[in-house]
């Protein structure tokens, strides 16, 4: 059964180690191999950010990926969001939808948040056609935005209005259990 939890100081080595993965680390906007300083200085940061939230992605309470909000702005009632799996060969499997279906359930039915923005390379276009599935408009393409491997890449910014989810959750909650993907 998946489950979300909040990241715990004991979360840090795993995370280390996950920002470090080929997989993980090339959706990533940075390019290098993150040195244990320069995580123990995010993590640090990151954790102590009340603008920020951080859950652990859990399958029958092992730790498989992170999903986070940042720059929340109750002032402007939204935020930001991303996520990433672990282990890669969870990819394609629906853990995806099931985090986006809880993350946008927290940001819109619990902080009611008027708006969820995230931007994606254009290097990974099934992670922009599966935010697209849950209602997601293309809001803009940053061009040449991020340089990565010696080469610019584009990242596209999505959002999604409050009033567009609540239109359409049910038929996604539907949705997703016709693909058989957990909703609880």
């Amino acid at each position: 059964m998946l489950s979300l939890r909040r990241v715990e100081p004991g979360d840090s080595d795993r995370l280390f180690t996950w920002r470090n993965l080929p997989h993980v680390a090339v959706h990533q906007y940075t390019d290098h191999v993150i040195t244990r300083p320069e995580h123990d200085a995010w993590f640090s940061r990151a954790t102590a950010d009340p603008r920020r939230v951080y859950w652990i992605i859990q399958d029958g309470g092992e730790p498989i990926g992170l999903a986070n909000l940042v720059d929340i702005d109750q002032q402007n009632s939204k935020c930001s969001w991303a996520f990433y799996l672990g282990a890669g060969e969870l990819r394609g499997k629906g853990i995806g939808s099931w985090v986006e279906l809880k993350v946008l359930d927290h940001v819109f039915l619990e902080l009611k948040l008027n708006k969820l923005c995230c931007e994606v390379l254009a290097s990974n276009p099934g992670v922009v056609r599966m935010h697209k599935r849950f209602g997601f408009r293309e809001e803009g393409l940053l061009r040449q935005h991020v340089r990565k491997g010696g080469q610019f890449l584009d990242a596209h910014v999505l959002g999604l209005l409050r009033d567009e989810y609540l239109a359409q959750r049910d038929a996604l909650v539907t949705m997703l259990r016709e693909r058989g993907v957990q909703t609880e």
